[in-house]
C-alpha cells in the first residue's frame, strides 16, 4: 500500500485523521463521532463495535478510565478509489492512569474510509496494538 488516487481526497482523509487526534486532545464525543460513519464499525483489541451511537459510547466509557490522553497519529498509507479509501495510520499515546501511571502504547490503525456527501468518514477502523 502507499499514496494514491486524487491528492484533494489524500489531504481530506489526513485532515479527518487531524480532526479526530484534535478530538481525542480536547476530550470531545461530538467532534470525535462526527468523524464516523452513522453505520461505522471500530474493532478495539478485538472486540467489534458497529454503529455510531454504540462506539461514541465506547470511547466515553474508554475515555473515562484516564486522567489525561495524548493521542499522535501518522498516517502510512492512503488509497482513495472513487468515493472509497483505504489506509494504515500509526499511534503513539501518552496515557495517564488515575494512580499517576504512565502508558504509552503504539498502535496500528487498518483503515476504511467512505466519502459521505462530500466529507470523509471513517466506516472502519481495526485496531492493533504494537506496543504496550
Amino acid at each position: 500500500m502507499g499514496f494514491s488516487g486524487p491528492i484533494e481526497d489524500q489531504i481530506a482523509i489526513r485532515n479527518l485523521h487531524d480532526s479526530y487526534v484534535d478530538a481525542v486532545f480536547r476530550r470531545d464525543p461530538n467532534d470525535w463521532g462526527a468523524n464516523w460513519a452513522v453505520d461505522g464499525r471500530w474493532h478495539l483489541m478485538g472486540s467489534p463495535v458497529e454503529g455510531r451511537e454504540a462506539i461514541v459510547t465506547l470511547w466515553n466509557g474508554a475515555m473515562a478510565g484516564f486522567t489525561f490522553v495524548a493521542f499522535f497519529c501518522q498516517p502510512a498509507s492512503i488509497e482513495v478509489d472513487g468515493n472509497t479509501a483505504k489506509g494504515r495510520a500509526y499511534t503513539h499515546e501518552v496515557l495517564e492512569m488515575p494512580d499517576g501511571e504512565i502508558r504509552r502504547p503504539v498502535g496500528l490503525y487498518e483503515d476504511r474510509f467512505v466519502k459521505v456527501d462530500g466529507k470523509w468518514l471513517y466506516q472502519e477502523r481495526i485496531y492493533s496494538m504494537l506496543k504496550v
